[in-house]
């Protein structure tokens, strides 16, 4: 399972719904998702992708304390 955060909103999806797998870079990845989502590639730049030990993938905006 994939899970998106992406412009305020939650996305629960396959990999298979986005063309993604285990083995793909973080940047495949967010590549990916701006295919997926018709947008430009940058638009991930400042996106965090977290690999649980699940096996399920998060993929959210970098978070900034303080």
């Amino acid at each position: 399972m994939v899970h998106i955060r992406f412009e305020g909103r939650s996305y629960d999806v396959t990999e298979t719904q986005i063309g993604i797998t285990e083995s793909m870079t973080d940047t495949a990845i967010k590549q990916q998702l701006a295919r997926h989502f018709e947008v430009s590639s940058d638009r991930f730049n400042d996106y965090v992708c977290d690999r649980r030990p699940s096996g399920d993938l998060i993929v959210r905006p970098e978070a900034v304390y303080g």
